[in-house]
């Protein structure tokens, strides 16, 4: 058998330019389309931030387009470099679900995020408490709800157990109630230190008169008075109302003679032997 150089020659050089063509083709595909992407992703961000949508939602929204507009981009270069379409659609819907079955973690928290920003148990800027953390939120991600603590440490929670846990939202209600449990000797005149405690509320006007403070005693025993202050305040206050107020009461405490419960002593227990003698 006779090899025919030029006849390969002149194979070599159509496939060459059949497909050295469209994968140039595809690459100027490839280039123009990130930019077109990334155009895209931005002026859908300002048209979001224009029409008021939710905070929470704009970067959720962001994700899910810049993924679709990406296999969209895919599926373009695909076929301009003539691949079979119904082989490669089905290739694609087999590695998904092989992915899906891999990442079964990764969907529960796509579907804790599609809950979380349905239901809307709280959005960002909220402040609140779940899984063992509590912090600001920062931002509500496609898989992660990303929190900051009071100490500046970030916080990624997925949104699958987030979505199913117990979540308190401290940022919902514009006033929040402080309790402050004083424990006091009972020698001390319950009526005067009422009216101390009373008096230290109505200096601060931070304590709201609706609902009205509370002065009640809790609990007793023999050797102790528990006081409970209870106090109403705008969320924004609540925190350093609370710091002064206890150091206020310690204060009147001291300026005024107030005694704390003396420290009880172990009794001493005597216990008897027996001697063995009936």
């Amino acid at each position: 058998m006779v090899l025919d150089i030029d006849s390969i020659r002149e194979m070599v050089v159509n496939f060459v330019v059949l497909y050295g063509m469209r994968l140039l083709v595809a690459v100027v595909i490839l280039i123009i389309g990130t930019w077109v992407i990334n155009r895209l992703n931005r002026l859908l961000q300002n048209l979001m931030l224009r029409k008021g949508v939710d905070e929470s939602l704009r970067p959720f929204l962001g994700s899910i387009i810049n993924v679709a507009l990406w296999v969209l981009l895919i599926v373009l270069i695909v076929a301009q470099l003539g691949l079979e379409m119904t082989s490669f659609i089905a290739v694609l819907g087999s590695a998904g679900l092989a992915i899906g079955l891999a990442l079964q973690g990764s969907l529960s928290n796509f579907a804790g995020g599609v809950l979380i920003l349905t239901i809307k148990p709280f959005r960002v800027g909220d402040f609140i408490e779940a899984q063992g953390q509590m912090g600001t939120v920062h931002m509500i991600n496609i898989f992660n709800t990303v929190i900051k603590t009071g100490n500046n440490q970030v916080i990624y929670m997925p949104n699958g157990p987030l979505a199913s846990s117990v979540v308190v939202n401290y940022s919902v209600e514009p006033t929040r109630r402080m309790e402050l449990q004083l424990v006091i000797s009972p020698e001390n005149d319950l009526a005067a230190v009422k009216r101390l405690l009373q008096d230290l509320i109505d200096a601060d006007p931070r304590i709201l008169n609706d609902p009205a403070p509370v002065i009640a005693v809790t609990a007793f025993t023999e050797y102790s008075l528990t006081i409970s202050m209870r106090l109403w305040a705008k969320k924004d206050e609540f925190w350093p109302l609370n710091w002064e107020m206890n150091e206020r009461v310690k204060t009147a405490f001291k300026e005024n003679d107030i005694k704390a419960p003396a420290p009880v002593q172990k009794r001493e227990v005597i216990s008897v032997q027996p001697t063995g003698k009936a």
